[in-house]
């Protein structure tokens, strides 16, 4: 777990591809000892997610490590929603290293419709597809290709926001970036972000 300003070193192997995240609102049961957090939840029941994925709305660091052309491809996405600000800032790399990521407390602006609440208050920012299930939101069934799905009034709500991040599935332009040879610095609540530091009592990065 990461209080404020706490940092800790995660090591991967070469050409890993996988995501990181946090977790929010966490807390464990005194009686079953069970770990579970309101938002970014592994299921793991546990502080270790041991491989399993966030639950939605998560924001999400994406990587693939030595990729084509051995670069690195590294993205934020709020395709799964949204629970927290994060950016990624590469460390000593090669190319066009750029800062990357969604700097802005958007459960305070969230539409109603896309609110994950939890006692009163929004602590998650639900992407379209998970709070209504519609293909046009999902980018799925006839609208699983490019060409049929495009941006939508929700998905131009996270993009107007955080203009370098994934809002939508097939946002790749502006929101995929590349480096060689870095160390990535992921940053949870980021300044400007102070007023956004108060609900985090439990933050857990997780592979």
């Amino acid at each position: 777990m990461l209080n404020l300003g706490q940092s800790v070193p995660v090591s991967v192997p070469t050409g890993w591809s996988g995501r990181l995240w946090g977790r929010t609102f966490c807390s464990q049961d005194s009686s079953t000892g069970k770990f579970a957090c309101a938002t970014g939840d592994c299921g793991s029941g546990s502080v270790e997610c041991s491989g399993a994925g966030a639950a939605p709305p998560a924001t999400l660091a994406e990587f693939t490590l030595n990729g084509a052309g051995g670069l690195d491809f590294y993205d934020v996405s709020l395709v799964d929603g949204y629970n927290l600000p994060m950016l990624i800032t590469p460390q000593g790399g090669v190319g066009n290293c750029s800062t990357t990521g969604c700097a802005v407390d958007l459960n305070g602006s969230c539409p109603n419709e896309l609110k994950k609440m939890m006692n009163s208050e929004c602590v998650g920012c639900k992407s379209a597809c998970e709070a209504f299930g519609d293909p046009k939101y999902c980018c799925s069934g006839s609208y699983a290709t490019p060409d049929t799905c495009k941006p939508t009034d929700y998905s131009s709500f996270f993009k107007r926001a955080c203009p370098r991040s994934y809002s939508y599935a097939y946002d790749d332009g502006t929101s995929t970036f590349t480096c060689g040879s870095a160390d990535y610095v992921i940053t949870f609540c980021p300044v400007p972000s102070d007023r956004y530091v108060a609900p985090l009592f439990c933050l857990t990065c997780c592979v």
